[in-house]
């Protein structure tokens, strides 16, 4: 039997408001999802997996998790699909709402967080603010108790898992880029994809090329900041903006930066050459979830300062053939979450394990036999 397929697991849609989004006129809940568990059972032990705008609902190891007893809800935000729009205050009221299905009316007793892909830093965040709230400040008086009370995880995995929101983008950045305004306009002696710069990189461009990155993320912010100070002032709240060139990672295009068993030139989006010419990840923002989501030096969706709070028993599991995720950042990962009782495993496999039914197994075995460990 595909390990895929629904035979004898009960699959339950879920659709809730949420304390600061209440259910649109056209019938839809801001927070949907599904879940899964082996049929006829009510799991003691369920896992939670969500991310800032893919839809999880359906997540590819659902399935894996309930044949081995446990119960999983792939669960969306009001921001699936609207990226552009995220807010990570009102994304965490949202995770509270399956949170807490799981444990009135699914009857779970214990939670593990599902920190996949770029909902690793999400669901991190999710913790660390059940452990220690901060932007209880951002939300309406009237829901910042219900805020300040969030149902805490009891276990956390982080799967392949981004380290954080500014991160990434700034990692993927084509640091050549030289008007944001213009997807033509770039510094031909930063185009890492021209003959003069092939890989193998030099340390002397890599150096260059990662300042370049990080410059180019502040440059949109200090643009974003004025931005949206000019437009309030003549009050207007915000604004939509494009952004150009996001698949320009040096460890895309040269193996021997942060070596491992990824496919050599390529990403996520095939080719980086051709990937980095076409709309992609954060191709549209507001300003502000500019300043929320993406920025190095204003966003709260960073990984480091919420895995810094854990008190969490917490495994990181890398698959080390990820063409987006290298084992530098799972190391940092690892390395950042403040739990004393935490683990590290690199095992085979690409982003989704999508290469191979036997190396998603294997993932899951890991994982299982993690949280019966912790029983």
């Amino acid at each position: 039997m595909d390990p895929r397929d629904t035979n004898g697991l009960d699959v339950q849609f879920i659709g809730k408001p949420s304390p600061t989004a209440p259910r649109i006129q056209a019938g839809g809940h801001p927070c949907q999802g599904i879940y899964w568990a082996p049929a006829g059972k009510k799991p003691k032990t369920a896992v939670i997996a969500t991310h800032y705008n893919v839809d999880f609902a359906e997540h590819y190891i659902a399935p894996y998790f309930a044949r081995r007893g446990y119960g999983f809800l792939g669960w969306n935000t009001r921001y699936r699909g609207f990226e552009d729009q995220f807010l990570l205050h009102h994304a965490i009221l949202d995770i509270s709402v399956g949170m807490r299905w799981l444990k009135e009316e699914a009857g779970v007793e214990r939670i593990v967080i599902l920190g996949n892909s770029g909902g690793g830093s999400l669901m991190g965040a999710y913790q660390a603010e059940a452990i220690k709230p901060t932007l209880d400040g951002e939300l309406p008086e009237a829901v910042r108790d219900l805020y300040r009370n969030l149902t805490k995880a009891d276990l956390y995995i982080s799967l392949n898992a981004h380290q954080g929101r500014p991160e990434v983008l700034t990692d993927w950045m084509d640091a050549s880029v030289t008007d944001e305004n213009d997807p033509l306009a770039t510094d031909p002696s930063l185009d890492p994809f021209s003959a003069d710069n092939a890989p193998p990189y030099s340390d002397e461009f890599v150096t260059r090329y990662r300042a370049a990155q990080r410059a180019r993320n502040q440059r949109i912010t200090d643009w974003a900041k004025a931005e949206l100070k000019r437009l309030n002032d003549a009050g207007v709240p915000d604004r939509l903006f494009p952004m150009f060139r996001v698949w320009g990672d040096l460890r895309c295009m040269d193996p021997a930066l942060d070596p491992s068993d990824r496919k050599p030139r390529w990403c996520y989006r095939g080719d980086p050459a051709i990937a980095n010419r076409t709309p992609s990840i954060g191709r549209v923002n507001s300003i502000k979830t500019w300043l929320n989501m993406w920025s190095l030096e204003t966003s709260p969706c960073q990984g480091a300062p919420h895995l810094a709070k854990f008190d969490t028993p917490a495994l990181v599991v890398q698959g080390t053939a990820d063409t987006g995720v290298f084992p530098s950042d799972a190391r940092k990962i690892f390395d950042h979450i403040g739990s004393s009782d935490k683990q590290l495993e690199l095992i085979p496999g690409a982003h989704y394990f999508e290469d191979s039914i036997e190396e998603r197994e294997n993932a899951a075995d890991l994982m299982a036999a993690w949280i019966a460990a912790k029983s």
